[in-house]
């Protein structure tokens, strides 16, 4: 496989553009059609999850071993091939029966969905000249950034207009399109499939460990992590098959995963700034979309309409830095970038039980912004310094190591929450006490007020109170997930350090 990609470029680019856009969109558009699935089957509020955790478990099992398929079977029929899964798999979610039958679909669907964003970008890498992968970063992270954005509004409108099917049913007559399209404009001349023997043992590794560790981040803050026997188990048989496969990949003379990619200082540094990116971004998002629905009582399309009025300007911004961005130092763009995110998520750390939508738009606008001179010099800078040869297993880590961070983030705040919430309770519950001159006059006011409108006016105080400290304790739990989300992704800014200055478009054209 020589890493050549031809043809139509603006054919190429809508291409790889709605396929990404469509795997991204299906991420969160499903998240807001959870309650509606769990009463169509009459499913647990504790299984439901699984609809999520089944598709991001194949997910990130597919993602690394993009590289190997696109050496074994192309770009154009590797791209296409999984826009067909994810199509066939779309159609199957949408009539599924029963909870079990819709997981079981949405892990095809993964499988699917988790090829097609690296081999995405890889392709249109390919196709533009180095001179120009500012501008090619730049529009895929349009269809990246803009996907997350749709999918919440997208899913509450298909919800409201006919039912939770359509969230998935969408994605068949789109799909169906961009597949004969990537068929028709991606070229590869001179393409010849890898010989590599197919390593059975290596790939049974991978999929063992990065599942068992998917489910671990997923699941685990549910079960309770190490009192959990399960949780306790798979993180013996992570740890196991992920270490068990390093050794081996670095050992084998035509490794599935070339792990010897990371010698690259600026391409190990780039892909530590995603992992930290993916972190940042997922768990603050995360965080946000809790924070309205929980304390705030946002609907669902509520909380889509934020982010969509935030991230509008996003879908201009991106390709002004991607076509632009390249006569400044990118790394300048990106420590900007860093700082930038870093103080939405603390302006994230501000926000109360009183905030409005203003402030809720105001913080994740910024984020937005910022988000464009994080995402496109750090694909540029990382991606652009790799053979093309050795692009496509790079794009698979890189993806992964921003899908593991957010899984890593998405846990780690759910514990913050959880447990902050419980110490913040008890330190608040301390302070309320009848010997308070605050809290008797918050007495007296509830019972004069609230209470004489009972029978049991003296149980109204204590209940309303009870309350008030319950959402208090809350909003000091994700206040304290915000700020720690914030000095973690500011460390980011110590790898910047270790980036390579990129060369200068005339130079990288010299070059290529």
């Amino acid at each position: 496989m020589n890493g050549t990609v031809t043809g139509n470029k603006a054919g190429i680019t809508f291409v790889v553009m709605c396929a990404a856009l469509m795997a991204l969109v299906d991420i969160t558009i499903v998240n807001v059609a959870l309650n509606d699935i769990r009463a169509s089957f009459g499913t647990p509020i504790d299984q439901i999850g699984w609809v999520s955790t089944g598709y991001m478990m194949a997910n990130i099992v597919v993602i690394p071993m993009t590289g190997w398929f696109q050496r074994r079977f192309g770009f154009r029929r590797y791209l296409a091939g999984s826009i067909i899964l994810f199509t066939v798999a779309s159609a199957l979610c949408g009539l599924a029966w029963s909870l079990p039958s819709l997981v079981l679909f949405r892990a095809l669907q993964g499988l699917g969905g988790g090829a097609i964003i690296p081999t995405a970008q890889t392709v249109l890498f390919a196709r533009y000249p180095k001179e120009e992968h500012g501008m090619a970063g730049g529009l895929f992270g349009l269809g990246a950034v803009t996907g997350p954005l749709l999918g919440p509004t997208i899913g509450g409108y298909l919800i409201d207009w006919s039912s939770w099917h359509w969230c998935f049913l969408v994605n068949v007559p789109l799909g169906i399109l961009v597949a004969i399209l990537a068929l028709r404009f991606i070229e590869e001349p001179g393409f010849e499939p890898s010989k590599q023997k197919v390593d059975v043992f290596g790939i049974a590794l991978l999929a063992v460990g990065m599942a068992s560790l998917q489910y671990v981040l997923e699941e685990g803050n549910r079960e309770g992590w190490l009192e959990s026997t399960t949780i306790a188990v798979l993180i013996g048989v992570a740890a196991t098959a992920l270490i068990t496969f390093v050794v081996h990949q670095l050992e084998s003379d035509h490794p599935i995963v070339d792990l010897r990619i990371f010698k690259n200082i600026t391409y190990a540094s780039g892909t530590g700034i995603n992992l930290l990116m993916g972190l940042a971004l997922f768990s603050g998002n995360f965080l946000f979309a809790l924070f309205c629905g929980s304390v705030l009582h946002y609907s669902a399309l509520d909380i889509g309409k934020v982010f969509l009025v935030s991230g509008m300007f996003q879908i201009v911004l991106m390709p002004l830095v991607g076509r632009f961005g390249g006569k400044a130092d990118q790394r300048v763009l990106l420590a900007l970038g860093i700082v930038g995110v870093a103080l939405s998520l603390w302006m994230n750390a501000h926000l109360t039980e009183r905030s409005g939508f203003s402030d809720l738009v105001a913080s994740m606008f910024v984020r937005s912004i910022s988000l464009a001179f994080v995402f496109i010099p750090i694909t540029v800078i990382a991606l652009s310094d790799v053979p093309a040869d050795r692009r496509g297993n790079a794009t698979g880590l890189f993806n992964l190591t921003r899908e593991l961070g957010g899984s890593i983030g998405t846990a780690w705040m759910g514990l913050l929450v959880d447990r902050g919430t419980k110490i913040h309770t008890l330190y608040l519950s301390e302070s309320v006490t009848p010997y308070n001159p605050i809290v008797q006059e918050q007495y007296a006011t509830i019972r004069g007020s609230l209470g004489s409108q009972t029978a049991s006016p003296a149980l109204v105080p204590e209940v309303v109170l009870a309350m008030k400290v319950r959402v208090q304790a809350l909003v000091l739990s994700f206040q304290d997930g915000f700020l720690r989300a914030t000095f973690v992704f500011l460390a980011a800014l110590l790898l910047v350090l270790l980036l390579k200055k990129p060369k200068s478009a005339a130079g990288a054209a010299g070059a290529h």
